[in-house]
């Protein structure tokens, strides 16, 4: 296994961005730098050995400051949505920005974790794997969240082509944390995920309204088109999950028992014989299938093109506005307290 560690430019203030690539002699090679933690680039072999990008991203760090729909990037302090901005936490009363169609907050408010640059941390290159950690600490009242917030993240490659994610957290005041990865995939590496087949280890989501806010009851997916308990085509039911935008955008409760890692999802591509699993110890993922892609799709690395549908997200997380739910699986982290999380995409071919 090899790791480098190389500058990829710097931000208007001048501080420098550095991009770090993990590589196996297998031929798979992850590539993320420094700003949001964000993963650029995750090349992996297919069926005939042959190495390919699966990931959106861009070839340089211009492109992402002029902005993107957190193509590969840590989202927090709070990934996913927060009802009209607003909770509760004991007794105490907090809005955050409602950046999400002026309506909820999301994935950590106006700039959140993946517009944030990590500090870089240690790290490790050996025969089995190769990580880095980056680090970022949140002020008290930053996005208006209560509690300085100090967030490690490390990102693994192990030799057999498993990208890990180990997440640590600790606060001097009560905050809510959820984060997440917000990398988008594509096996085959081009066009659309419509014949990806997914199997999704969730037989309930959390019911939405209007705004993709949970409404606080569980949902069974029997019967639906958010049935993928069996392999199913992504696109097989003509993504009508009922969202006012054809494609998915649900938060799927993981049927899972006791703690530790278990199956939230694995998705085969047969044009390439990609497979991916994603395993975590969270208590759902989210799945999205760019259904907010730009009408002209969007121009990512090496030139290709990716529109609606271009892609899935495979979000592991606690369910979107738990702090306002107090019977979903809670968010709450207090001082002593310190936040552990781990999700694995197992790749093979």
């Amino acid at each position: 296994m090899t790791l480098e560690n190389a500058p990829f430019g710097n931000l208007a203030d001048g501080r420098e961005v550095r991009l770090i690539t993990l590589a196996s002699p297998k031929g798979t090679r992850l590539r993320f730098m420094t700003l949001g933690m964000i993963v650029t680039r995750l090349d992996v072999p297919d069926r005939n050995g042959r190495p390919g990008n699966v990931v959106l991203g861009f070839d340089n760090l211009a492109r992402y400051l002029q902005g993107h729909p957190f193509f590969g990037a840590i989202a927090g302090r709070y990934a996913n949505r927060i009802a009209k901005g607003r909770f509760t936490l004991d007794g105490q009363s907090y809005q955050l920005a409602t950046n999400n169609n002026g309506i909820n907050h999301l994935h950590g408010g106006t700039v959140g974790f993946d517009k944030k640059l990590w500090t870089p941390g240690a790290s490790h290159a050996d025969a089995a794997s190769a990580w880095f950690e980056g680090s970022y600490r949140s002020a008290d009242g930053e996005e208006n969240y209560p509690g300085t917030l100090d967030v490690t993240v490390r990102y693994t490659l192990t030799a057999e082509g498993t990208f890990r994610i180990d997440y640590r957290a600790t606060t001097d005041k009560p905050t809510v944390l959820n984060l997440t990865n917000h990398s988008f995939f594509n096996l085959s590496g081009t066009g659309s995920i419509l014949d990806h087949e997914l199997h999704l280890n969730a037989s309930h989501v959390t019911r939405v309204d209007a705004g993709l806010v949970p409404t606080g009851e569980l949902e069974s997916v029997a019967g639906t088109a958010l049935d993928f308990l069996k392999p199913t085509a992504i696109g097989a039911r003509g993504m009508q999950a009922g969202l006012a935008v054809p494609g998915y955008d649900h938060n799927f409760v993981l049927d899972r028992t006791g703690t530790g890692l278990c199956l939230a999802a694995r998705t085969v591509d047969k044009a390439s014989g990609r497979v991916l699993e994603c395993h975590t110890d969270q208590p759902a993922v989210q799945l999205y299938t760019f259904n907010f892609a730009p009408a002209d799709g969007i121009v990512c690395a090496e030139g290709v093109k990716f529109e609606r549908h271009g892609a899935f997200c495979l979000e592991t997380q606690h369910f979107p506005d738990s702090p306002n739910h107090p019977h979903f699986p809670s968010t709450v982290l207090r001082p002593g307290e310190t936040f552990r999380s781990t999700t694995e995409y197992r790749f093979s071919a």
